[in-house]
C-alpha cells in the first residue's frame, strides 16, 4: 500500500511555465547555472541552485546561500508569476525527448514510509548534499524540486491518466534543449479519489532518480513532526511513473591513467578476466555484460568472461558492479570511486564523442562505455535492500524544477 496524496501546488501561470522551468540543481554546476540564467530573471534556477545569485567566494554552506533562495521563491509569488492552487489537485506531467515519452502523476508521499523503507531506495546517499538540501528545503519551506519516482505499471492508473491527457493541457512548451513538457491539473473529485484509491493498491514505489531530495523532505518532516497532527512536511513531493515508460541511459567512466601500466600490459591483465575485441566499430555495447573501451585512440570491446562474476547476485551482475571489481579495483586500483579523483563519470546524454575527448585531448588514460542498467535490474536490487555501485544509472529526460512546488507551512 502506498501513500500518494494530492496537494495544493505552487506553480507558475500558463504563459510564465516556459520561462520558470529549469533543470535540476545538480546537473550543473554554479558556472553553468549563471551562463544558463543569463537573461532569464524568471528561471527557477534561482530559487533551485541560488548560489548563483551570491557573490564569488561564499561558502558553499553559507546561510546566505538559502536566504536568496527563500527571497527569490518569494518574489516570484509576489509578483504574481507563481501561485497556489485553491484545494489539493494531482498533475499529470508529461515529458517527450525523441521517441521518448514518459507521463507521470505529480503528487506527495509519505515521508513516514520512506523512514519504514517502503520507499525502495537502490543508491547511498553522502551527508553533504543530503545537508544541503535539508538547509535548503528547512530555510525556503519548500520541496522545491520533485524525487523522481518509479512503480510497476497498473492498467487502471494508465487509464485515468489517458482520459485526462485526452483533454487540454494546463502547460504545454518546448525547452531549450528541445524536451517537450506537458502538463494537466485534475481537479475532478471522483478522479482525485479514484487515484488515491489506486495508488493505495500499490506494492511498493521506487525512487528512480533524487535519493538526496528524497533523504532531506524526510529529514524536515522528522524534525517539523508533531505527535497526533498531519502537517504538509509530512509529506514529499515526487513525480510517480509506471516502470514500463521510463529511459535509463548509460553512466560511463574515464580515468586518468594505468597505474603504471603500458597500454600493452594493461590490456594483457584485463585479458584474465575479459575477452578482448580490437576494432570495436559499435562504440557503445548493445548487449548486458559488454563494454566499449577507448585506449590510444582505439575503440576495443571487452565482455566479461562467463563465470568471472556471481550472476545470481542482483548487484555483482550488474555491469556497473563488474566494471568496478574486475577491472578498476584490482587493475587499476580504484577502491572507492566515490573518493578517488582518478575517475570521471560520464552520462550517456553526452554520447561517445566525450569519452573520446576525455581521452584524446584531456588528459585522460582510457574511457569505458556500459549497457544501461534496466528498470528491472534496479527494482530487483532494490527489492533486496541492497545498494547499487555509485553512478549506476543515468535518467532521461530530467524533471524540471519550478513547475510544482510544494509549500510545507503556510
Amino acid at each position: 500500500m502506498a501513500s500518494v496524496l494530492p496537494f495544493q501546488a505552487v506553480r507558475p501561470q500558463a504563459n510564465f511555465a516556459a520561462d520558470v522551468a529549469a533543470l535540476p540543481y545538480d546537473v550543473m554546476t554554479r558556472e553553468e547555472g549563471q551562463k544558463a540564467v543569463a537573461g532569464r530573471a524568471l528561471s527557477f534556477m534561482h530559487v533551485e541552485k541560488s548560489e548563483i545569485d551570491v557573490p564569488d567566494g561564499t561558502r558553499p554552506d553559507d546561510p546566505v546561500i538559502y536566504e536568496t533562495a527563500k527571497r527569490n521563491l518569494a518574489k516570484l509569488r509576489q509578483d504574481g508569476i507563481l501561485t497556489q492552487d485553491e484545494s489539493p489537485c494531482y498533475y499529470v506531467y508529461r515529458q517527450q525527448m525523441g521517441g521518448q515519452v514518459q507521463t507521470g502523476i505529480v503528487a506527495v508521499m509519505s515521508a513516514a514510509e520512506y523512514d519504514e523503507g517502503k520507499i525502495k531506495k537502490h543508491e547511498l546517499t553522502r551527508q553533504d548534499k543530503e545537508d544541503d538540501r535539508i538547509r535548503h528545503v528547512d530555510t525556503v519551506n519548500a520541496q522545491t524540486g520533485p524525487v523522481f519516482i518509479s512503480y510497476l505499471s497498473r492498467p487502471r492508473i494508465n487509464a485515468i491518466v489517458e482520459k485526462i491527457v485526452a483533454g487540454k493541457p494546463e502547460y504545454d512548451f518546448t525547452a531549450e534543449d528541445g524536451v517537450i513538457h506537458t502538463a494537466w491539473v485534475i481537479k475532478d473529485a471522483s478522479e482525485i479519489e479514484s487515484l488515491k484509491n489506486e495508488f493505495a493498491r500499490v506494492d511498493a514505489l521506487y525512487i528512480a532518480d533524487g535519493h538526496h531530495r528524497a533523504a532531506a523532505g524526510a529529514t524536515v518532516a522528522r524534525r517539523r513532526r508533531k505527535p497526533g497532527q498531519v502537517q504538509e512536511s509530512d509529506h514529499v513531493l515526487a513525480v510517480f511513473f509506471p516502470h514500463n515508460q521510463l529511459k535509463v541511459m548509460d553512466y560511463n567512466r574515464a580515468v586518468k591513467d594505468l597505474r603504471g601500466l603500458t597500454g600493452v600490459q594493461f590490456l594483457q591483465k584485463i585479458s584474465a578476466k575479459f575477452t578482448v575485441t580490437e576494432n570495436f566499430a559499435a562504440r557503445s555495447p548493445a548487449r548486458l555484460h559488454d563494454f566499449g573501451m577507448y585506449l590510444g585512440g582505439r575503440w576495443y570491446c571487452i565482455t566479461i568472461k562467463e563465470g568471472a562474476y556471481d550472476a545470481k547476485d542482483p548487484v555483482a551482475s550488474l555491469d556497473a558492479a563488474i566494471l568496478q571489481d574486475h577491472l578498476l579495483a584490482p587493475v587499476l586500483g580504484i577502491a572507492d570511486p566515490r573518493t578517488d579523483d582518478r575517475i570521471k563519470f560520464i552520462g550517456g546524454i553526452r554520447g561517445m564523442a566525450e569519452l573520446e575527448k576525455l581521452v584524446d585531448r584531456e588528459g585522460y588514460a582510457v574511457a569505458f562505455s556500459l549497457y544501461p542498467t534496466t528498470m528491472e535490474q534496479i527494482m530487483k536490487v532494490a527489492d533486496t535492500g541492497a545498494i547499487m555501485p555509485p553512478k549506476s544509472t543515468w535518467f532521461e529526460p530530467k524533471l524540471r524544477s519550478g513547475l510544482f512546488v510544494h509549500i510545507l507551512e503556510k
